[in-house]
């Protein structure tokens, strides 16, 4: 391969990719001031510009590796990373378990409106230069991609994914205690999980069907 086509291919999918993860956490800090946690805003991120949110590790050289990889071995990538966390305090959230909800799920919520905005961008493509026309295509069609693999697997119900914390506000205290004690190994089990289960298989099917429904609403049919 040579390097203007690898550069190609990773520059399709880093660029939503980044987007995707960074402004999912984001989105995290600016509906946890609304509730009333300024933690984030204290620590100056609240911001738009990812910059500000990127890890080295998870946002750079893990999807950059596995990038490289894919793109080396012709293979479709596979992507996995994360950006640094926004400080959310819940306990200084108005309401902290029914706030926790919104606050979680802001992440995941963000991702779907990204995929529909890139779904409507992909009807300016014909006003775009030939020459530029396809790359763009291939970003956008991998945002709608890359979101809505992001928004699915962190609604899995398992702490510290937004998934459990959502579980946890409107789970009965009898589940939801037990439930919250284990964020501190949730890491781990999440880890485990993916090496074990076929992940592909349980998120695909919930995948597709809002990549269908997001077609349709934005008239791609």
């Amino acid at each position: 391969m040579n390097i203007d086509a690898l550069l190609y291919g990773i520059s399709i999918w880093a660029i939503p990719a980044i987007f995707a993860i960074t402004l999912h956490e984001a989105a995290h800090g600016y509906v946890a001031l609304r509730f009333g946690d300024d933690t984030a805003a204290r620590a100056g991120r609240l911001s738009l510009n990812p910059l500000k949110h990127v890890d080295p590790v998870g946002t750079i050289l893990v999807p950059g590796v596995l990038l490289l990889a894919s793109a080396l071995h012709g293979g479709r990538p596979f992507l996995f990373g994360w950006a640094k966390p926004v400080p959310v305090n819940f306990g200084r959230l108005r309401r902290p378990r029914r706030d926790m909800i919104w606050v979680a799920a802001a992440g995941p919520v963000t991702n779907v409106g990204l995929a529909i905005v890139s779904a409507l961008l992909l009807h300016l493509v014909p006003f775009i230069p030939a020459v530029a026309s396809g790359w763009a295509v291939a970003n956008l069609i991998n945002s709608i991609e890359i979101n809505l693999i992001l928004a699915v697997f962190n609604m899995i119900p398992i702490p510290p994914l937004d998934g459990g914390r959502v579980a946890v506000g409107i789970l009965p205290n009898a589940l939801a205690y037990p439930l919250a004690r284990m964020e501190r190994l949730g890491f781990f089990l999440i880890i485990a999980a993916m090496l074990v289960l076929p992940l592909g298989s349980l998120i695909g099917p919930p995948v597709a069907f809002l990549f269908n429904i997001i077609a349709w609403i934005t008239g791609h049919g």
